[in-house]
């Protein structure tokens, strides 16, 4: 991974950080990183977000195991949007309810809808 210059400024200090598994493609969670959750994620290889409820650093499987090594590492092209594919260690179970991914409630879709 290279240090990119992420654009901290345009959403408070925050931007998203998406959680795809390397191998699979799925999305598995989605978090928010600070300037210092980012400089952790690089220093360690692991995802490390900032939790806006806890106002605290936390690594993805520091208490469960499921931790999150990065394979590899994007920034949207505005810079301000980051995407991190990984290899999920422990039982593979990200998302506090005990699943796989935190995409688990599907939404009813009209698809007969006039697309405008």
């Amino acid at each position: 991974m290279t240090d990119k210059a992420i654009d901290f400024a345009k959403m408070d200090g925050l931007v998203p950080a998406i959680v795809q598994d390397a191998v699979t493609g799925q999305v598995l969670m989605v978090g928010f990183q600070n300037e210092v959750s980012y400089q952790k994620t690089l220093e360690t290889g692991f995802v490390t977000f900032w939790s806006r409820t806890r106002q605290k650093l936390w690594m993805k499987g520091e208490s469960s195991g499921n931790r999150l090594r990065i394979v590899d590492a994007a920034t949207d092209c505005d810079n301000d949007t980051l995407l991190y594919r990984v290899q999920v260690e422990g039982d593979g179970l990200v998302c506090h309810e005990g699943t796989v991914s935190c995409f688990t409630r599907p939404i009813a879709i009209n698809a007969m809808a006039e697309v405008r």
